[in-house]
């Protein structure tokens, strides 16, 4: 869509008796597929089908491996583009960890009916640089600066507003990305994005009080007591299951250490994506092993820490023993039934063979204070019984705020909240976009038909709790 010449110009251009203006012309000739090819180092791996009305590319992106060195080498980094109008405000969006390659659209993008690039987080295969340098080129700066050096790229075919958003690892992505580059965007809505600014005990107190009912959470810390009790009958299972599989563990070390940590982080994790509602499903210590073993495969797989399941998530895992910090493993209740106390901390996660440095406590204090005074254009959306949200981000009062969803787990989005604070959220995020407070017409339908549903931290249903 070309620009609109103002009226103004045109009363000139009338008055003087000239030929009018030429409307500006769109980019590659209003084909977003040569336009993409006009972008330096930009590489269009192949178009996929897209519902109508877009068009979605798989690309490469040529990133310097050290952008403190950018003669160090470079790296391709994957990225995603679903285009629907060079016009349309475009949002930034990423997971935290791989880039999906399903034509989806986040919330804010559903909102503004806009563009999404989506990318893929740095040392996420494949987008990892070779030789690998852990320690220099895996931080959360290097990150920030391959979105900023990417939304700087596209911004010469999207020049409208630009918004950032992400769930889970990938909210607190955008949040790190606003931080160090606070003028690429207009907004930024990081969904259940934790603060992980130092362990204080706080996971511990939100998940001994989670939810409404005591009963609920008495009964799975029976059980998580009455499996580790069981451990030589659920191990023989789980032992059986991975063989079938093809599973191995030499990085956590055994079958019997993944099952141990497992159970440790079932409380968690079921919090974490399960509802209240799923209270009734949870098996009575003293159940069939079967019963048991199907509930923790639904839950918390006991070989959830299997090498083939951990290996994707290195990175994360890396990231978290050395800048973003982790919540403290809630087990006081199981000390006497643990074979391997203190295991569950990321560092058992990363293989040996890889240096992990010394945790950096200025690293998240950092971005926690400036949220908090100096951060502008945030709205950050929370599940109230979601445990990463024991320690969430506090706004600053420059146009930023902050909406808890009633009951919500790690899937908690705008569309749940209340109507009333619904709305005013929608047209937050459609003021940041340049957009009226409500659309004029029947383009903008959340959950649009071609469209997976939306999920704050689609990347990470069924995977560890860390």
């Amino acid at each position: 869509m070309a620009k609109a010449v103002s009226i103004g110009l045109l009363s000139m251009v009338a008055v003087a008796g000239l030929a009018p203006v030429a409307q500006a012309a769109e980019p590659g000739g209003g084909d977003i597929k040569v336009a993409l090819q006009q972008i330096p180092g930009l590489t269009i791996v192949k178009e996929d089908p897209a519902p109508a009305g877009f068009r979605f590319f798989e690309l490469n992106y040529t990133q310097p491996a050290d952008h403190r060195h950018p003669q160090a080498g470079t790296f391709q980094q994957r990225f995603t583009l679903l285009h629907r109008d060079f016009a349309a405000p475009t949002v930034a969006y990423t997971s935290g960890y791989n880039v999906s390659t399903v034509p989806n659209r986040s919330e804010p993008t559903q909102i503004v009916d806009g563009n999404q690039l989506s990318m893929e987080y740095r040392y996420f295969l494949p987008s990892r640089p070779n030789p690998e340098n852990w320690s220099q080129q895996l931080t959360i700066w290097q990150a920030a600066a391959d979105e900023h050096r990417a939304v700087q790229a596209f911004k010469a075919i999207y020049p409208g507003k630009w918004l950032a958003t992400g769930g889970s690892k990938g909210g607190m992505t955008a949040t790190y990305f606003r931080r160090f580059f606070p003028n690429d965007v207009n907004g930024t809505i990081p969904y259940v994005a934790p603060n992980e600014v130092v362990q204080d005990g706080s996971y511990n107190r939100f998940l001994a009080r989670v939810g409404d009912d005591p009963a609920c959470r008495d009964n799975l810390k029976a059980l998580q007591r009455d499996t580790l009790r069981r451990r030589a009958e659920l191990g023989a299972i789980a032992t059986a299951d991975a063989a079938k599989k093809g599973y191995t563990f030499s990085i956590v070390g055994s079958v019997d250490e993944s099952l141990e940590i497992a159970v440790i982080d079932s409380y968690f994790a079921f919090w974490q994506y399960q509802k209240q509602a799923d209270c009734a499903t949870v098996p009575k210590a003293g159940a069939p092993a079967d019963q048991i073993y199907a509930w923790f495969e639904k839950v918390e797989s006991l070989n959830t820490y299997a090498d083939q399941e951990v290996s994707p998530f290195i990175p994360y895992y890396y990231q978290a023993a050395v800048q973003l910090n982790a919540p403290e493993a809630y087990d006081s209740y199981l000390r006497d039934l643990l074979r391997y106390p203190g295991a569950d901390a990321p560092r058992t996660f990363v293989p040996k063979s890889i240096k992990v440095p010394p945790f950096q406590p200025f690293a998240m204090a950092d971005i926690d204070w400036w949220v908090k005074t100096q951060g502008s254009q945030f709205l950050f959306v929370y599940g109230a019984n979601d445990p990463w949200g024991a320690e969430p981000f506090v706004p600053s009062r420059h146009d930023s705020s902050r909406y808890f969803v009633a009951g919500g787990n790690h899937g908690s989005r705008i569309a749940q909240l209340p109507a009333d604070q619904a709305a005013t959220a929608t047209a937050t995020v459609r003021r940041w976009a340049g957009l009226p407070a409500t659309p004029a017409g029947p383009s903008f339908r959340l959950n649009m038909v071609g469209f997976p549903q939306f999920d704050a931290d689609l990347s990470m249903v069924g995977q560890p709790r860390l």
